[in-house]
Protein backbone atom coordinates (compact mmCIF):
# COMPACT_ATOMS: atom_id res chain seq x y z
CA UNK A 1 0.00 0.00 0.00
CA UNK A 2 1.40 3.45 -0.96
CA UNK A 3 0.43 6.35 0.72
CA UNK A 4 1.88 10.06 1.02
CA UNK A 5 2.02 10.22 4.99
CA UNK A 6 1.36 8.08 7.87
CA UNK A 7 0.54 9.13 11.29
CA UNK A 8 1.03 6.94 14.08
CA UNK A 9 -1.44 7.15 16.94
CA UNK A 10 -5.06 8.34 16.75
CA UNK A 11 -4.64 10.70 19.55
CA UNK A 12 -5.42 14.44 19.57
CA UNK A 13 -2.61 15.30 17.79
CA UNK A 14 -2.69 12.54 15.42
CA UNK A 15 -6.09 13.42 14.44
CA UNK A 16 -5.71 17.33 14.15
CA UNK A 17 -2.97 16.02 11.67
CA UNK A 18 -4.61 14.23 9.55
CA UNK A 19 -7.56 16.19 9.35
CA UNK A 20 -5.25 19.09 8.13
CA UNK A 21 -2.12 17.08 6.17
CA UNK A 22 -3.93 16.54 2.84
CA UNK A 23 -4.63 13.69 0.82
CA UNK A 24 -3.01 9.91 0.84
CA UNK A 25 -2.92 9.98 4.78
CA UNK A 26 -3.34 6.93 6.77
CA UNK A 27 -3.93 7.06 10.65
CA UNK A 28 -3.49 4.26 12.59
CA UNK A 29 -3.83 3.22 16.21
CA UNK A 30 -3.86 -0.19 18.32
CA UNK A 31 -6.91 1.20 20.13
CA UNK A 32 -9.93 0.04 19.66
CA UNK A 33 -11.58 3.87 19.57
CA UNK A 34 -9.72 7.45 18.38
CA UNK A 35 -9.17 10.06 20.57
CA UNK A 36 -9.59 8.12 24.34
CA UNK A 37 -7.47 10.78 26.13
CA UNK A 38 -9.96 13.54 24.65
CA UNK A 39 -13.01 11.35 25.71
CA UNK A 40 -11.98 10.99 29.39
CA UNK A 41 -10.49 14.12 30.53
CA UNK A 42 -11.83 16.51 32.43
CA UNK A 43 -14.39 14.78 33.86
CA UNK A 44 -15.80 13.58 30.16
CA UNK A 45 -16.02 17.40 28.93
CA UNK A 46 -12.47 18.05 27.69
CA UNK A 47 -10.10 20.68 28.82
CA UNK A 48 -9.54 21.70 25.71
CA UNK A 49 -7.54 25.00 25.62
CA UNK A 50 -7.06 27.51 27.85
CA UNK A 51 -7.50 31.85 27.05
CA UNK A 52 -4.26 32.37 29.30
CA UNK A 53 -2.70 29.73 26.61
CA UNK A 54 1.32 31.41 25.94
CA UNK A 55 4.57 29.94 25.47
CA UNK A 56 5.17 30.92 29.45
CA UNK A 57 2.97 28.13 30.40
CA UNK A 58 5.13 25.63 29.14
CA UNK A 59 8.68 23.44 29.81
CA UNK A 60 11.35 21.40 28.60
CA UNK A 61 14.70 21.64 28.26
CA UNK A 62 14.98 24.17 25.62
CA UNK A 63 12.04 26.62 27.04
CA UNK A 64 11.68 28.32 23.27
CA UNK A 65 10.90 25.62 21.36
CA UNK A 66 7.61 25.78 21.81
CA UNK A 67 7.06 28.91 20.88
CA UNK A 68 6.64 29.14 17.19
CA UNK A 69 3.91 26.23 16.81
CA UNK A 70 1.83 28.13 19.58
CA UNK A 71 2.10 31.24 17.89
CA UNK A 72 1.28 30.46 14.72
CA UNK A 73 -1.57 27.80 15.76
CA UNK A 74 -2.95 29.67 19.07
CA UNK A 75 -6.02 29.18 21.35
CA UNK A 76 -8.55 31.30 19.61
CA UNK A 77 -7.41 29.14 16.48
CA UNK A 78 -8.70 25.76 18.05
CA UNK A 79 -11.74 27.88 19.21
CA UNK A 80 -12.90 29.39 16.17
CA UNK A 81 -12.90 25.60 14.47
CA UNK A 82 -14.69 24.19 17.22
CA UNK A 83 -17.16 26.77 17.50
CA UNK A 84 -17.73 26.71 13.35
CA UNK A 85 -18.76 23.57 13.79
CA UNK A 86 -21.21 23.95 16.20
CA UNK A 87 -19.54 23.13 19.69
CA UNK A 88 -20.53 25.01 22.51
CA UNK A 89 -18.14 25.52 25.27
CA UNK A 90 -17.51 27.73 28.70
CA UNK A 91 -15.06 28.78 30.92
CA UNK A 92 -13.98 27.49 34.65
CA UNK A 93 -11.45 28.97 36.81
CA UNK A 94 -7.91 30.54 35.75
CA UNK A 95 -8.95 30.01 32.03
CA UNK A 96 -9.96 26.80 31.51
CA UNK A 97 -12.61 25.82 28.81
CA UNK A 98 -14.57 22.86 28.72
CA UNK A 99 -16.80 21.38 26.02
CA UNK A 100 -20.72 21.87 27.38
CA UNK A 101 -21.71 18.60 25.98
CA UNK A 102 -19.49 15.20 26.32
CA UNK A 103 -16.08 15.16 24.66
CA UNK A 104 -17.17 12.26 22.43
CA UNK A 105 -18.38 15.60 20.08
CA UNK A 106 -14.99 16.66 20.00
CA UNK A 107 -13.70 13.10 18.75
CA UNK A 108 -16.59 13.39 16.01
CA UNK A 109 -15.91 16.36 15.05
CA UNK A 110 -11.83 15.15 14.40
CA UNK A 111 -13.13 12.06 13.14
CA UNK A 112 -15.37 13.82 10.41
CA UNK A 113 -12.74 16.78 9.42
CA UNK A 114 -10.30 13.48 9.07
CA UNK A 115 -12.70 12.21 6.54
CA UNK A 116 -13.71 15.47 4.86
CA UNK A 117 -9.86 15.46 4.51
CA UNK A 118 -9.68 12.29 3.15
CA UNK A 119 -7.59 10.40 5.88
CA UNK A 120 -7.89 6.64 6.53
CA UNK A 121 -8.19 5.64 10.09
CA UNK A 122 -7.24 2.23 10.75
CA UNK A 123 -8.31 0.97 14.85
CA UNK A 124 -6.28 -1.74 16.24
CA UNK A 125 -3.16 -2.13 14.59
CA UNK A 126 -0.27 -2.56 15.64
CA UNK A 127 3.10 -1.55 13.80
CA UNK A 128 5.34 -5.07 13.31
CA UNK A 129 8.25 -3.43 11.55
CA UNK A 130 9.62 -0.02 10.64
CA UNK A 131 12.64 0.96 8.46
CA UNK A 132 13.82 3.48 5.97
CA UNK A 133 15.24 3.18 2.53
CA UNK A 134 16.71 7.14 2.26
CA UNK A 135 13.60 8.06 0.46
CA UNK A 136 10.78 5.95 1.87
CA UNK A 137 9.22 4.58 5.52
CA UNK A 138 7.97 1.23 4.96
CA UNK A 139 6.04 -0.28 7.63
CA UNK A 140 5.00 -3.92 8.28
CA UNK A 141 0.98 -3.46 10.62
CA UNK A 142 -0.62 -6.07 11.63
CA UNK A 143 -4.75 -5.89 12.17
CA UNK A 144 -6.48 -8.62 13.46
CA UNK A 145 -3.95 -11.22 12.46
CA UNK A 146 -3.40 -9.64 9.02
CA UNK A 147 -0.17 -8.25 8.18
CA UNK A 148 0.92 -5.90 5.39
CA UNK A 149 3.09 -3.53 3.82
CA UNK A 150 2.61 0.44 4.11
CA UNK A 151 5.35 2.60 1.63
CA UNK A 152 4.79 6.14 2.98
CA UNK A 153 6.47 9.52 2.18
CA UNK A 154 6.27 10.74 5.22
CA UNK A 155 5.93 9.48 8.86
CA UNK A 156 4.54 11.21 11.61
CA UNK A 157 4.78 10.12 15.55
CA UNK A 158 2.17 10.97 17.77
CA UNK A 159 1.85 7.80 20.13
CA UNK A 160 1.67 10.23 22.73
CA UNK A 161 4.12 9.43 25.92
CA UNK A 162 3.99 7.02 29.24
CA UNK A 163 1.16 8.05 31.15
CA UNK A 164 -1.93 6.26 31.78
CA UNK A 165 -1.23 3.46 30.48
CA UNK A 166 -3.89 1.64 31.30
CA UNK A 167 -5.40 3.12 27.76
CA UNK A 168 -2.43 1.43 26.19
CA UNK A 169 0.07 4.37 26.42
CA UNK A 170 3.32 3.34 25.48
CA UNK A 171 7.04 4.23 24.81
CA UNK A 172 6.61 3.62 21.12
CA UNK A 173 7.49 7.46 20.07
CA UNK A 174 10.68 6.80 22.50
CA UNK A 175 11.75 3.93 20.29
CA UNK A 176 11.12 5.02 16.76
CA UNK A 177 13.06 8.26 18.27
CA UNK A 178 16.50 6.13 19.18
CA UNK A 179 15.97 3.80 16.24
CA UNK A 180 16.54 7.27 13.66
CA UNK A 181 19.30 8.58 15.82
CA UNK A 182 17.25 10.85 18.19
CA UNK A 183 18.20 11.76 21.62
CA UNK A 184 15.75 11.31 24.46
CA UNK A 185 15.15 13.43 27.79
CA UNK A 186 14.40 11.10 29.99
CA UNK A 187 10.40 10.72 30.41
CA UNK A 188 8.97 10.57 33.67
CA UNK A 189 5.35 11.07 35.23
CA UNK A 190 4.05 15.36 35.28
CA UNK A 191 0.89 16.49 36.58
CA UNK A 192 1.11 13.77 39.16
CA UNK A 193 -0.04 13.41 42.76
CA UNK A 194 3.11 13.21 45.41
CA UNK A 195 3.58 10.10 47.85
CA UNK A 196 4.62 10.06 51.05
CA UNK A 197 5.83 7.29 53.04
CA UNK A 198 3.65 5.20 55.71
CA UNK A 199 0.83 6.81 55.11
CA UNK A 200 1.48 9.71 56.11
CA UNK A 201 -1.61 12.05 55.30
CA UNK A 202 -4.18 9.18 55.82
CA UNK A 203 -5.70 10.69 58.54
CA UNK A 204 -6.31 13.71 56.41
CA UNK A 205 -7.78 12.43 53.18
CA UNK A 206 -10.51 14.15 51.85
CA UNK A 207 -9.10 17.72 53.38
CA UNK A 208 -8.99 20.28 50.68
CA UNK A 209 -7.84 24.18 51.01
CA UNK A 210 -6.36 26.52 48.92
CA UNK A 211 -2.31 26.83 49.09
CA UNK A 212 0.64 28.20 47.64
CA UNK A 213 2.94 25.71 46.66
CA UNK A 214 6.67 25.89 45.40
CA UNK A 215 9.13 23.25 44.05
CA UNK A 216 11.86 23.50 42.03
CA UNK A 217 11.32 27.53 41.68
CA UNK A 218 7.51 27.39 40.55
CA UNK A 219 4.78 28.25 42.52
CA UNK A 220 1.17 27.86 42.21
CA UNK A 221 -1.86 29.53 43.85
CA UNK A 222 -4.52 26.65 43.63
CA UNK A 223 -6.46 23.75 45.62
CA UNK A 224 -4.44 21.04 47.51
CA UNK A 225 -6.01 17.79 48.56
CA UNK A 226 -4.89 15.01 51.04
CA UNK A 227 -4.98 11.43 49.62
CA UNK A 228 -4.43 8.50 51.44
CA UNK A 229 -0.98 8.33 50.00
CA UNK A 230 0.50 11.68 49.55
CA UNK A 231 -0.72 14.92 48.67
CA UNK A 232 -3.14 15.73 45.34
CA UNK A 233 -5.14 18.87 44.13
CA UNK A 234 -4.55 21.29 41.03
CA UNK A 235 -1.47 23.08 43.16
CA UNK A 236 0.25 19.98 43.89
CA UNK A 237 -0.11 18.69 40.50
CA UNK A 238 0.81 21.21 38.92
CA UNK A 239 4.58 21.49 41.19
CA UNK A 240 5.17 17.37 40.37
CA UNK A 241 6.17 18.42 36.94
CA UNK A 242 9.04 20.80 38.73
CA UNK A 243 9.69 18.51 41.17
CA UNK A 244 12.92 16.13 41.76
CA UNK A 245 13.13 13.00 43.85
CA UNK A 246 14.72 13.72 47.00
CA UNK A 247 13.88 17.97 46.79
CA UNK A 248 11.65 19.50 49.30
CA UNK A 249 8.38 21.34 48.55
CA UNK A 250 7.30 24.67 50.45
CA UNK A 251 3.46 24.98 51.19
CA UNK A 252 1.52 28.33 52.18
CA UNK A 253 -1.46 26.86 53.83
CA UNK A 254 -2.65 30.54 54.73
CA UNK A 255 -2.23 32.58 51.50
CA UNK A 256 -2.63 36.02 51.07
CA UNK A 257 -3.17 35.84 54.92
CA UNK A 258 -0.79 37.27 57.95
CA UNK A 259 -1.40 33.99 60.78
CA UNK A 260 1.09 35.78 63.05
CA UNK A 261 -1.30 38.66 63.35
CA UNK A 262 -4.63 37.22 63.10
CA UNK A 263 -3.48 35.21 65.70
CA UNK A 264 -1.92 37.39 67.81
CA UNK A 265 -5.00 39.56 68.13
CA UNK A 266 -7.31 36.44 69.01
CA UNK A 267 -4.99 36.17 71.68
CA UNK A 268 -6.11 39.31 73.09
CA UNK A 269 -10.11 38.40 72.38
CA UNK A 270 -10.30 34.45 73.01
CA UNK A 271 -7.00 33.75 74.60
CA UNK A 272 -8.23 30.46 76.36
CA UNK A 273 -8.93 28.75 72.96
CA UNK A 274 -6.43 25.75 72.43
CA UNK A 275 -4.41 26.33 69.97
CA UNK A 276 -6.01 23.40 67.55
CA UNK A 277 -9.24 25.72 68.43
CA UNK A 278 -7.03 28.47 67.42
CA UNK A 279 -5.86 26.99 64.01
CA UNK A 280 -9.40 26.25 63.01
CA UNK A 281 -10.41 29.50 62.65
CA UNK A 282 -8.04 29.48 59.61
CA UNK A 283 -7.57 26.17 58.24
CA UNK A 284 -9.81 22.84 58.13
CA UNK A 285 -10.40 21.30 61.64
CA UNK A 286 -8.74 18.18 60.84
CA UNK A 287 -5.93 19.90 59.69
CA UNK A 288 -5.76 21.91 62.38
CA UNK A 289 -5.66 19.65 64.84
CA UNK A 290 -3.15 17.43 62.71
CA UNK A 291 -0.58 19.96 62.94
CA UNK A 292 -0.93 20.91 66.67
CA UNK A 293 -0.79 17.11 67.51
CA UNK A 294 2.00 16.63 64.97
CA UNK A 295 3.88 20.07 66.07
CA UNK A 296 3.46 19.34 70.14
CA UNK A 297 0.78 22.48 70.01
CA UNK A 298 -0.11 22.19 73.68
CA UNK A 299 -2.00 25.04 76.02
CA UNK A 300 -4.25 27.84 75.25
CA UNK A 301 -3.34 30.65 72.52
CA UNK A 302 -2.91 32.78 75.44
CA UNK A 303 0.50 30.75 76.56
CA UNK A 304 2.02 31.55 73.24
CA UNK A 305 4.02 34.52 73.57
CA UNK A 306 5.41 36.27 70.02
CA UNK A 307 9.01 34.42 70.38
CA UNK A 308 6.61 31.11 70.01
CA UNK A 309 3.87 32.02 67.78
CA UNK A 310 6.14 33.94 65.07
CA UNK A 311 8.30 31.01 64.31
CA UNK A 312 5.02 28.99 64.12
CA UNK A 313 3.36 31.02 61.81
CA UNK A 314 6.42 31.17 59.62
CA UNK A 315 6.22 27.57 59.42
CA UNK A 316 2.16 27.68 58.91
CA UNK A 317 3.06 30.24 55.29
CA UNK A 318 6.49 27.89 54.49
CA UNK A 319 5.40 24.40 55.39
CA UNK A 320 8.01 22.34 54.19
CA UNK A 321 7.87 18.71 52.72
CA UNK A 322 10.09 16.07 51.05
CA UNK A 323 7.76 13.60 48.75
CA UNK A 324 8.94 10.22 48.49
CA UNK A 325 8.03 9.88 45.44
CA UNK A 326 5.40 10.31 42.60
CA UNK A 327 2.13 8.16 42.17
CA UNK A 328 3.77 7.35 38.52
CA UNK A 329 2.53 6.84 35.46
CA UNK A 330 -1.10 5.76 36.77
CA UNK A 331 -2.33 8.83 37.02
CA UNK A 332 0.06 11.03 35.47
CA UNK A 333 -1.72 13.14 33.16
CA UNK A 334 1.22 13.98 30.90
CA UNK A 335 4.57 13.12 30.34
CA UNK A 336 7.67 15.37 30.76
CA UNK A 337 10.42 14.89 29.09
CA UNK A 338 10.51 12.72 25.99
CA UNK A 339 12.11 13.34 22.03
CA UNK A 340 14.57 15.75 22.52
CA UNK A 341 13.74 18.93 20.79
CA UNK A 342 17.44 20.26 19.39
CA UNK A 343 17.09 17.87 16.80
CA UNK A 344 13.65 18.89 15.44
CA UNK A 345 12.40 21.83 13.58
CA UNK A 346 10.45 23.96 15.50
CA UNK A 347 8.55 25.12 12.59
CA UNK A 348 7.41 21.82 10.85
CA UNK A 349 8.32 19.36 14.03
CA UNK A 350 10.66 17.47 11.38
CA UNK A 351 13.48 15.85 11.95
CA UNK A 352 16.67 18.00 11.48
CA UNK A 353 18.28 14.36 10.42
CA UNK A 354 15.54 12.29 8.46
CA UNK A 355 13.54 14.05 6.27
CA UNK A 356 10.12 13.10 6.21
CA UNK A 357 10.03 12.23 9.86
CA UNK A 358 7.70 14.12 12.32
CA UNK A 359 7.22 13.67 16.30
CA UNK A 360 4.34 15.72 17.14
CA UNK A 361 2.18 16.03 20.44
CA UNK A 362 2.85 14.85 24.45
CA UNK A 363 6.03 12.45 23.29
CA UNK A 364 8.10 15.60 22.53
CA UNK A 365 9.89 17.34 25.09
CA UNK A 366 7.26 19.94 25.79
CA UNK A 367 5.26 19.88 28.89
CA UNK A 368 2.28 22.49 29.46
CA UNK A 369 1.00 23.42 33.16
CA UNK A 370 -2.40 21.91 34.13
CA UNK A 371 -5.72 23.40 32.58
CA UNK A 372 -5.95 22.76 28.73
CA UNK A 373 -2.41 23.82 27.89
CA UNK A 374 -1.06 20.41 27.03
CA UNK A 375 -4.08 19.87 24.68
CA UNK A 376 -3.80 23.71 22.84
CA UNK A 377 0.37 22.01 22.12
CA UNK A 378 -1.22 18.92 20.66
CA UNK A 379 -3.37 21.19 18.38
CA UNK A 380 -0.74 23.79 17.68
CA UNK A 381 2.42 21.06 17.46
CA UNK A 382 -0.03 19.31 14.95
CA UNK A 383 -0.83 22.13 12.88
CA UNK A 384 2.89 22.97 12.34
CA UNK A 385 3.32 19.62 11.10
CA UNK A 386 0.30 19.58 8.48
CA UNK A 387 1.04 22.87 7.44
CA UNK A 388 4.55 21.66 6.42
CA UNK A 389 3.20 18.42 5.15
CA UNK A 390 0.99 20.37 2.56
CA UNK A 391 4.09 22.84 1.29
CA UNK A 392 6.75 19.71 1.00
Amino acid sequence: MQVETLIMGAGAAGMMCAAHAGPGTLVIDHARAPGEKIRISGGGRCNFTNLDCSPAQFHGTNPHFAKSALARYTQWDFISLISDHGLAWHQKTLGQLFLDDKATGLVALLRGLMARAGAELRLETALVDLTHDGTRFQATLETHGRRDTVNAVNLVVATGGKSIPKMGASGMAYDIARQFGHSLVPPRPALVPLTFPENRFAPLAGVALPVHADAGGHGFDEAMLFTHRGLSGPAILQISSFWSEGQPIAIDLAPGTDLFTLLRNERQTAGRKQMSTALATHLPARLAQYLADTMHLTGNLADQPDSRLRPLCQRLHHWQLTPSGTEGWRTAEVTAGGVATDAISAQSMMSKTVPGLYFIGECVDVTGWLGGYNFQWAWSSAMAAARALVSR
